[in-house]
């Protein structure tokens, strides 16, 4: 890929994380592996509202080389993920709304639900809380970006990888839509989780779709109906949740 083509693929992506509530306001950070530099967002601007010129170069160690803006202070997370992920061409950073009040109520999404997340991302953990724009954020991922392509960030958001900025778009879409099914079911009061068996087969099958990025079993996870139970609430525990869920809609209006 040339430069040009970088910088207008992360506009469009830009874009689209605005467009479906994966980012708000000027929330969130992309970037694109270009052999020995990176092309990424700068700090302060919309995502959804990007220009090409509007981005900046950086080497391999977050230095910037080229740019009228300021590199994203969170380019200590890209960096990370780029050091120990070599197979890692681009990255998503950002607050999607189901997905990030799971990271806020501590609630990874490792539950064997859906066999099209299980098949593309495995497990979802929750990297430790790290300050914002610090290396503390960035060394909370360290342990966790070579197993995983999808990691939410304690009281943060979530960060996606892929090959490419697509990938990691797409990534951070599923993230978003297995947080809001799981959420529904919480809320409806059951969840049937499928079996090792059928897991133990979505796994096996992971290359035949060209899936080869390593979300590999680990240990128990991802839960599945043998080593997980059902979440069930009582008629008056539902009530209330819809009740909260309801007048918090209600006051955001």
């Amino acid at each position: 890929m040339l430069e040009w083509q970088a910088r207008e693929l992360i506009c469009e992506i830009g874009r689209r994380m605005y467009a479906k509530d994966l980012v708000a306001a000027n929330e969130g950070n992309l970037s694109i592996r270009l052999g020995e530099s990176l092309v990424a967002t700068p700090t302060g601007l919309c995502k959804g509202y990007l220009k090409p010129d509007d981005l900046v170069i950086t080497d391999l160690e977050g230095n910037q080389l080229e740019g009228r803006l300021k590199v994203s202070s969170e380019i200590r997370m890209h960096l990370v993920v780029y050091q120990n992920r070599p197979d890692v061409g681009a990255i998503c950073h950002g607050h999607p709304v189901y997905g990030t009040a799971h990271a806020v109520a501590g609630i990874s999404l490792q539950k064997a639900l859906l066999p099209e997340v299980v098949v593309t991302l495995g497990c979802i953990p929750i990297a430790p809380y790290g300050t914002p724009s610090t290396e503390e954020l960035a060394e909370s991922l360290i342990d966790l970006v070579p197993k995983h392509d999808a990691i939410l960030l304690a009281n943060h958001g979530a960060i996606t990888l892929g090959p490419g900025l697509e990938e990691a778009f797409f990534r951070m879409e599923i993230l978003e839509h297995f947080a809001k099914i799981s959420l529904l079911t919480t809320v409806l009061g059951r969840q049937s989780l499928l079996t090792r068996e059928s897991v133990d087969k979505l796994f096996e099958v992971r290359e035949k779709y060209g899936i080869t990025s390593p979300a590999l079993r680990q240990g128990d996870c991802p839960i599945t109906a043998e080593s997980g139970h059902p979440v069930t609430l009582s008629s008056e525990e539902l009530e209330e949740v819809v009740e909260e869920a309801v007048r918090k809609i209600t006051k955001d209006r």
